[in-house]
């Protein structure tokens, strides 16, 4: 393939990719932007092999067929609940292979010169220190989503000053990278190489597990980048649309998050923020009385009800209560009642995570709300139910100016006639504080496990023949 079609063919991909992004953006056209970007893929791909650069397809096919069927087997066994550690894990692929793709470059760049090589030097450095903080970064996240290890932060002392005194490293080792003849700026790439790699574990590491929304999307958004670097390594356009695509849109995603959480990306990435393991109220920490409720009373108050908000958050996809949480939404429906789901923008721990399993349990689109669309309907709610959710429904975000989440967008679910609150236990969420929403004269708890609930719930309120 001569390399005026190959542009071509890598144009008509890239303008796939860009289809690709535009229909994952909501969910009716979600699926059709998969099968665009896939599409895209694969043309970019053949492509690739029949360009007249490639000289051993014996090594390159092998390898593919390999990669598709982990691929494949990974996709095919991976539970819905789980995809934010996979999105995690995959993202340090990305980050590896900028690693050893730029090494690569810089062991088979003789043949360039003066200005030329300087600046491949510059792509090569950038290039392997965003890999290799991606890759680190990364396999901390998957970790951590998994529950290998803890989502406490690992907050060292001094750990600002280590995280600088590390960049800086980086900024003084690419003098003599860049300044050595030949290859014998080997010495300086790998050292730089280590630094980064601890550097990347070490940022993740002092990031709070309910964070890890936010920081699997920048993470998004620092494999794209690191995929530009290795574009820009290989002389390859379609690697630098690509990754720039990507960095950029993860990077916004990530905006819009923090400002979900009225927070900045700094204050993510270098606060060591929220814990997954939320903690009880101390003794006195109580602002009321918890009113608790069983599935026959939650039954006999929804019997009645014309106007039911659903607000799903992790303990919903921890307990896997999706697909009876959609039964449930099914019987209320065929009874005339109004039901929307509302979702908080950083519910879960995947941007779009609640989005994704009710969509996989066939959650009707239409009736999924935003949290801005739906926060003017709790006023006229019957009842508003909370599944395994904490902060994104506590009414102290607007008014305890002491509290850590003060000035965060919450759904105001306590506007709501009656609220009912789906949790196994009392613990406060990531900020670990107390949720005044649980003392509230509407609010009535089930304690339990969210599906079980929901299954014994839906046996109450099926209509019996």
């Amino acid at each position: 393939m001569s390399p005026g079609v190959l542009a071509m063919v890598y144009l008509v991909a890239a303008v796939c990719f860009i289809g690709s992004l535009g229909g994952l953006s909501r969910q009716e056209t979600a699926r059709r932007g998969v099968i665009l970007g896939a599409f895209g893929m694969a043309l970019a791909i053949v492509a690739t092999l029949l360009n007249d650069d490639i000289q051993s397809l014996t090594l390159i096919i092998p390898t593919i067929l390999a990669g598709a069927i982990i691929g494949a087997l990974m996709g095919a066994r991976v539970q819905m609940t789980a995809m934010p550690e996979l999105v995690a894990l995959l993202h340090s692929f990305v980050g590896l292979a900028a690693v050893l793709v730029g090494f690569s470059s810089y062991l088979h760049h003789d043949a360039i010169s003066g200005a030329e090589r300087t600046v491949h030097l510059v792509e090569v450095w950038v290039g392997v220190a965003i890999g290799a903080i991606t890759f680190t970064g990364s396999l901390i996240a998957w970790a951590k989503l998994k529950g290998t290890i803890s989502g406490r932060p690992l907050l060292l002392p001094g750990r600002h000053v280590l995280n600088a005194l590390a960049s800086l490293a980086v900024i003084a080792l690419a003098v003599p990278f860049v300044g050595a003849a030949d290859q014998g700026g080997l010495i300086p790439l790998i050292a730089m190489t280590i630094i980064t790699l601890v550097m990347g574990a070490h940022l993740v590491w002092a990031i709070g597990g309910a964070d890890m929304p936010v920081v699997v999307s920048l993470l998004n958004s620092y494999s794209g980048w690191a995929a530009a670097a290795a574009g820009f390594m290989l002389a390859n356009d379609l690697l630098i649309v690509t990754g720039a695509l990507v960095g950029s849109s993860g990077a916004i995603l990530s905006i819009i998050m923090c400002r979900a959480m009225n927070r900045s990306i700094l204050n993510v990435v270098f606060g060591g923020f929220g814990t997954a393991e939320g903690k009880a109220p101390g003794a006195g920490a109580e602002q009321g009385t918890v009113r608790e409720t069983d599935v026959h009373q939650l039954a006999d108050i929804l019997e009645s009800a014309k106007r039911v908000v659903i607000i799903p958050g992790y303990g919903m996809a921890v307990a896997r209560a999706q697909h009876a949480v959609q039964e449930f939404t099914q019987i209320l429906r065929a009874r005339g009642c109004d039901v929307r789901f509302a979702i908080h923008p950083v519910a879960g721990r995947l941007p779009g995570h609640m989005n994704v399993l009710l969509a996989e349990a066939g959650v009707p689109y239409d009736i999924v709300e935003e949290m801005d669309q739906i926060n003017g309907l709790f006023r006229d709610t019957d009842v508003a139910i909370v599944i395994g959710a904490n902060d994104i429904v506590n009414p102290g975000a607007q008014t305890d100016t002491s509290s850590p989440i003060y000035g965060m967008p919450v759904l105001e679910a306590w506007h709501a006639k009656v609220v009912v609150v789906l949790k196994r236990g009392m613990s406060s969420g990531y900020a670990g504080v107390d949720n005044p929403l649980f003392y509230h004269e509407n609010t009535v708890m089930l304690f339990g496990d969210a599906r079980e609930s929901k299954t014994k719930l839906v046996e109450r309120l099926r209509p019996k023949h």
